[in-house]
């Protein structure tokens, strides 16, 4: 059974920082694109961070510079570092992984690319 656990989200103050981590078991995804996704209360879920397995990676233009994800193959995990946090940045993060098309070079962007998917952890940015 495939399971993403996210974990490391809380509450933060604007400006501040906070790493956000995805450890994925049940399969190995090294060769396949993993993502970072957020919902907001009353809005669709948004795409954040994608990385293909040679770590190459998409961004969304409002976290271009702020936000870096990263994978460590070895350890079946998915990071999000979030750097300059905004109010708007308040969501719950989900984990998404990829199983059907390895070895991409451009990770998708679409969250119905994606097939497993984690439970989703809360991040609140406070002035």
């Amino acid at each position: 059974q495939v399971q993403l656990v996210e974990s490391g989200g809380g509450s933060v103050q604007v400006g501040g920082s906070m790493r956000l981590s995805c450890a994925a078991s049940g399969r190995t995804f090294s060769n396949n694109a993993m993502g970072w996704f957020r919902q907001a209360p009353g809005k669709e879920r948004e795409f954040v961070a994608a990385i293909a397995w040679s770590s190459g990676t998409v961004y969304a233009d409002s976290v271009k510079g702020r936000f870096t994800i990263s994978r460590d193959n070895a350890k079946n995990t998915v990071y999000l570092q979030m750097n300059s946090l905004k109010p708007e940045d308040t969501a719950v993060y989900y984990c998404a992984a990829d199983r059907k098309v390895p070895f991409i070079v451009i990770p998708f962007t679409d969250p119905y690319k994606y097939d497993y998917w984690g439970q989703g952890t809360q991040v609140t940015v406070s002035s």
